[in-house]
């Protein structure tokens, strides 16, 4: 009989077998450190309108070729816990205000490798967390100073366009100009119809391969891939109703059996189901509806009666779609088949099938100005283009959305950033103790964000920060990278960000420094690690090619 062996004293003692326990700073600070720094130094290179591209293989052995953070974060499987908090408070970026992931990631990391090189030279814990704080608050309020222009009409075409440039082309360089006036006509034309709020819902994307980018539209309405069911496809002054269930008789739940004893039974059953589809279809029609959307399955016997009545028919098998389409022409959908009251059916100028390249489109067209919901068609040659655009384009809607909340805007091409590295390491002179050392710490985090624009461009980043730094230091506080100027020995290399129209909303840049300080602050105040065992069997085994051959053969 084996002889037990104690545990070791300590809290391996109270932990079930199989759990694992850190502590210290070698084994849990540093560790801790060295995973975000590691998760942001491999973003780091999709950083700016220049940033390069990540290619992914998921568990499902699809391939993604990206440059947003949200796409490449999502495919990653991240176990390590100090992570996974970093991934957290980008996802609550995006929540807030949908854009600026990457710049939270780059932040975090940043202050978080800053403060290794702080802890290492003797700096406590504490006291690196406490310059911190004092960091954000200084950020917070050079920030409020820093404003240089604001979004004064939220429903202004060209205003709108000019300020979606920067957020747009940031994501995709060289389309801005023509992503920006679509986003911002579909953004004005459903903010006519709300009372000053903006959600991304309200604006649809409609991807359809062919043509080049430059044939993309924007409807006031929705297009939906499909086609109609039925003979009908054009419809003017469109009266709808939305089921949520199937255009056809109802069936029992459970399995009947109807005992015919005769032809006439037989012959009289079948014209009673007759009868019952045609009176409701018929009192569809006379109620002036002439537009049914389902989401169930059509019956045949159902579609021959709608086009006996000039009924058009579509069928979409996305509730998601069901209630944006009744959102969009003032209704809501119905969950039972039966005749809609006056109040139950919406309303559109037309509703037509239109060919684009060889895809049929359903077109829900809306009055000018009377919609709540707009769609933006993308065209493009490929796929993963049409891919890059979308992902430009969601940037572009939640850039209107921050700044209907507040239409402050910064400076950009990595103005603020300077313009904070430098105000902050200053305050941070000033002050006496070891504080000052954190918040110099913090103040140089920043640059490491205009270090990455600039490197992603190509350029030489040394020669960028100097110039960049001692021109803030005099007063320049507007001025930034110029990522399409001269070269920087020919004198190039910056611009007055404010003059050349490259703007970032307040918005992003506040939550953006909340979040990755608190992160950042929140890994560095944990001194232990207590991981319970995983729950489960073990793993499966992968496949064996070689499954028929001896155990010990070698290729």
């Amino acid at each position: 009989m084996a002889a037990h062996v104690p545990k070791a004293p300590g809290y391996l003692q109270m932990l079930t077998s199989g759990s694992r326990y850190y502590s210290g700073q070698e084994e849990v600070v540093y560790r801790n450190i060295e995973a975000c720094k590691e998760l942001s130094r491999s973003l780091k290179a999709i950083y700016g309108p220049s940033g390069l591209n990540k290619l992914v293989i998921n568990h499902l052995e699809k391939i993604l070729v990206t440059a947003d953070t949200a796409t490449v974060l999502q495919e990653f499987q991240i176990e390590h816990p100090a992570a996974s908090m970093l991934l957290q408070a980008v996802k609550m970026q995006e929540e807030e205000v949908g854009d600026g992931r990457n710049f939270v990631l780059i932040l975090a990391g940043s202050l978080l490798e800053n403060a290794g090189g702080l802890l290492r030279m003797g700096l406590s814990v504490p006291e690196v967390v406490k310059g911190y704080r004092k960091g954000c608050k200084k950020a917070l309020d050079v920030l409020e100073n820093l404003t240089c222009s604001s979004l004064k009409d939220i429903r202004d075409l060209q205003e709108v366009a000019s300020v979606l440039r920067t957020p747009i082309g940031s994501k995709l360089h060289g389309y801005q100009d023509l992503l920006s006036r679509l986003v911002a006509q579909s953004c004005v034309s459903v903010m006519s119809q709300s009372a000053g709020s903006f959600h991304t819902d309200q604006v649809r994307v409609c991807k359809i391969l062919g043509a080049g980018i430059q044939d993309s539209l924007v409807l006031e309405g929705m297009a939906f891939k499909r086609e109609t069911e039925g003979l009908v496809n054009a419809v003017q002054d469109a009266r709808i109703v939305i089921y949520q269930c199937p255009f056809d008789l109802a069936q029992p739940e459970t399995k009947g059996t109807v005992l015919l004893k005769n032809a006439r039974e037989m012959l009289s059953y079948s014209q009673g189901e007759e009868m019952l589809m045609e009176t409701q279809v018929r009192e569809l029609a006379g109620s002036g509806v002439n537009v049914v959307v389902v989401g169930g399955k059509i019956g045949d016997m159902a579609l021959h009666y709608a086009d006996k009545y000039r009924l058009m028919v579509m069928r979409l098998q996305s509730r998601h779609d069901l209630r944006r389409l009744g959102k969009a022409v003032g209704t809501a959908p119905l969950m039972k088949l039966a005749t809609p009251l006056p109040g139950e059916t919406g309303h559109c100028k037309r509703v037509y099938t239109q060919e684009m390249g060889d895809t049929q489109v359903v077109v829900f067209e809306q009055e000018r100005g009377l919609s709540a919901v707009a769609t933006i068609v993308l065209r493009g040659s490929t796929e993963r283009l049409q891919d890059n655009v979308e992902q430009a384009v969601a940037d572009g809607l939640s850039a209107y959305r921050a700044l209907s909340q507040d239409g402050r805007l910064l400076p950009g091409a990595g103005a603020t950033e300077m313009e904070l590295a430098v105000k902050i390491a200053d305050h941070g002179s000033t002050c006496p103790g070891l504080d000052q050392y954190a918040i110099k710490a913090y103040a140089k985090a920043f640059e490491s964000l205009v270090e990455a624009l600039v490197q992603n461009s190509g350029e030489r980043e040394g020669h960028i920060l100097a110039r960049l730094c001692a021109i803030h230091q005099e007063g320049g506080r507007n001025v930034g990278f110029d990522l399409d100027g001269r070269e920087v020995e020919a004198g190039g290399g910056v611009l007055d960000a404010a003059e050349a129209g490259i703007f970032d909303p307040y918005l992003v840049k506040f939550w953006g420094i909340k979040l990755a300080t608190n992160a950042a602050v929140t890994i560095l105040s944990v001194d232990q690690i207590i991981m319970a065992k995983k729950s489960g069997g073990p793993k499966p085994r992968g496949d064996n090619p070689n499954w028929d051959e001896p155990p010990d053969h070698i290729d």
